[in-house]
């Protein structure tokens, strides 16, 4: 979409019941569609059927860097490539609203494979309080994309990527939560293959209370040959 234009937003009542309800929302630029959302509704219920996994046991944010404080470190090393080093300070020149702490963040100068799963703990930047949950859902779908197909690459870190962007993203809201504070983010992709990956998400409250399931497929294409050291 252009974000310069007005976007026309068509709404379907797709099905309204007396427990749930179903909305398709097309939006429409050009005339054409550039986005399609179905969102389903239900009233709260009560019942005793309820599980849920158990969150990792991680360190808490406090005892671990931002992302900024990472990539901060890794351009103080002399040896680092030139490439790599402009593509570190264009991501650093990012105005990224969400404060993101990974719990074990990937070795910048190795390319060994590694398992398709990372944890961070994430939130919203600045205060947003205790206003509708509707808010903090928006806020927590613009969390739950961010590095979140990139889980897929981490077993094939040898290749330089072409091109990577979502086909879809699917949300599921099991719990009341604020998107400003922290959140634990875990992420695995248990498939990937002919340019697309599958990854799958979790976003957790820091009181063990899972919040938020969340599913991603997209497109993935890499250069053939694998990269050279990044020393």
């Amino acid at each position: 979409g252009d974000p310069q234009l007005p976007v026309l937003y068509e709404v379907e009542r797709t099905c309204t019941g007396k427990s749930f309800s179903v909305r398709s929302v097309k939006a429409i630029q050009h005339g054409k569609p550039i986005f399609i959302c179905q969102a389903s509704f239900q009233l709260s219920q009560a019942s005793p059927v309820q599980h849920q996994f158990t969150m990792p046991a991680v360190p808490p944010p406090e005892e671990l860097l931002t992302q900024e404080e990472l990539i901060q470190k890794f351009l103080q090393n002399p040896n680092l490539a030139e490439r790599y080093r402009k593509h570190l300070n264009k991501i650093q020149a990012e105005d990224v609203p969400i404060d993101i702490k990974p719990v074990n963040p990937p070795d910048i100068f190795c390319s060994q494979v590694q398992e398709p799963k990372q944890l961070f703990w994430v939130r919203a930047r600045g205060y947003i309080g205790e206003t509708d949950m509707k808010v903090h859902c928006c806020v927590a779908a613009y969390i739950s994309d961010y590095a979140f197909l990139g889980t897929a690459l981490l077993p094939h870190r040898q290749y330089r990527i072409k091109f990577m962007v979502s086909l879809d993203h699917s949300m599921w809201f099991h719990a009341p939560f604020r998107a400003d504070h922290w959140m634990l983010y875990e992420c695995e992709s248990p498939w990937a293959g002919g340019c697309r990956g599958l990854v799958q998400g979790r976003l957790w409250r820091r009181d063990g209370v899972l919040a938020v399931t969340c599913a991603q497929e997209g497109v993935i294409r890499v250069e053939q040959t694998p990269n050279q050291s990044k020393l």
